[in-house]
């Protein structure tokens, strides 16, 4: 197979076959579903952390050939609201995963350009691992790249409810007019405020189901499955679900 170095500035170098792709017509927003880590682990005769750290070296391999093709945002779905019936030890163990992720990982980040952001409820999660978050957010603020927008304690439906929550409640204070409320003042309040919705969702590890993310913004995105699990789930892969989003006709409902 041919291989390209493809080059956007000296911070942005990809050694990867980009035949067939379109880099005028690569989606804005890219969802991902990080799924298969334990599965990747159990079968290599591995504890379950095991593939949870082999699927955080993945998210860096995949944001840096995002930012080098020109994809705009990923969001992945790093932790859901359901993640916490885990065994406690796994749990802390992602806890402790993602702290160090933030923390190891900002000099990178800032090297690249990568904007990092999250969504998510903020309840419940450790006080160290907000202060980190807060702080990633605040070093990574004026970056122009790529935004990393991590989904940690998320859940769709709460996304939804606290969206509808808020509205209502200003509504009540006659801060908004009932008969004024519109998709658009429905997405002002989601966590997702600022950003369009993704162009294309990626589902590794097999399983045909959303899992709660994002329900309101993946009303029209495209959806790409493969088997592979996450850890497995190479740059080339990502190429890969790019170029069959590009084959797809985008319609919205119409013709």
């Amino acid at each position: 197979m041919l291989k390209h170095l493809f080059t956007i500035d000296s911070n942005k170098i990809l050694d990867i076959d980009l035949t067939g792709i379109d880099l005028q017509r690569v989606p804005v927003h890219v969802a991902i579903i990080m799924d298969g880590n334990g599965r990747w682990a159990n079968i290599r005769g591995k504890a379950r952390t095991f593939g949870h750290q082999a699927g955080a070296e993945t998210l860096k391999a995949i944001v840096k050939v995002a930012n080098c093709i020109g994809v705009k945002i990923i969001t992945a779905y790093a932790f859901s609201t359901e993640n916490w019936k885990r065994p406690v030890s796994e749990v802390d163990f992602l806890m402790n995963l993602l702290g160090g992720y933030l923390t190891n990982e900002i000099e990178e980040f800032n090297k690249n350009g990568v904007q990092l952001r999250f969504i998510g409820s903020r309840r419940g999660l450790p006080d160290e691992i907000l202060r980190k978050m807060d702080y990633a957010a605040a070093v990574t603020e004026r970056n122009t790249g790529i935004i990393l927008n991590l989904a940690i304690n998320y859940g769709g439906r709460d996304e939804i409810l606290y969206a509808v929550k808020t509205i209502a409640t200003a509504a009540v204070a006659g801060q908004i007019d009932v008969d004024n409320i519109d998709t658009n003042i429905f997405e002002e309040h989601l966590y997702t405020k600022g950003l369009p919705a993704p162009d294309l969702l990626i589902r590794p590890g097999g399983d045909m189901r959303i899992s709660n993310f994002l329900l309101w913004q993946i009303a029209y995105t495209e959806i790409w499955i493969t088997d592979i699990y996450w850890p497995d789930f190479t740059q080339e892969y990502f190429i890969e679900a790019i170029k069959a989003y590009q084959r797809r006709e985008r319609r919205f409902g119409g013709l």
